[in-house]
């Protein structure tokens, strides 16, 4: 097993084992954060929102799946079309397309490359907020009793009439 998985596991249990020895009933937003920088998920392992984690790594593995494949794709169109370039006509794709056809799927597949990167960036960054909003949250109340009354009211001294809005959080 690598050092990096072994370091990664190590972390993981440390963590578990902290977060279970000790019932945090403040969650911090900056250390939530910083355990999703440091590995993805764990923020919401902290915050106790447990359902979110395989969203977060379907979303992070789904985006590294279509950037290894637009990467191949694209490498393998554009060594066919420098190839082309350069003289030598005998590739693969010789009967399906022309240069101006592997040109386009070069660039196709370079952008494609390119937004998958993006979408794992995103999920990366989105985690990390996700990981700190859910901190910020993990104490919020919302109890049954929330209300809003009006009533008419009479001021005698003043001799006038109003509105009394009480507010009931």
């Amino acid at each position: 097993m690598s050092v990096l998985k072994q370091i990664l596991i190590i972390f993981f249990c440390c963590t578990y084992s902290i977060v279970l020895a000790q019932e945090i009933k403040i969650k911090t937003p900056k250390k939530a954060a910083l355990y999703s920088t440091i590995l993805p998920g764990s923020g919401q392992f902290y915050t106790k929102n447990y359902w979110k984690i395989p969203i977060i790594y379907a979303g992070l593995i789904t985006s590294a799946y279509y950037i290894n494949k637009n990467n191949e794709s694209y490498l393998k169109f554009k060594n066919a079309y420098l190839n082309r370039i350069a003289g030598n006509n005998s590739d693969e794709f010789q009967t399906q397309y022309s240069s101006s056809d592997l040109k386009l799927l070069t660039n196709n597949y370079r952008r494609n490359r390119e937004i998958s990167v993006l979408c794992l960036v995103g999920s990366y960054i989105l985690n990390i907020v996700d990981a700190s909003v859910g901190a910020h949250l993990f104490n919020y109340d919302v109890s049954n009793n929330l209300s809003l009354n009006i009533k008419p009211i009479y001021l005698p001294n003043e001799n006038k009439t109003g509105l009394s809005l009480s507010f009931n959080l």
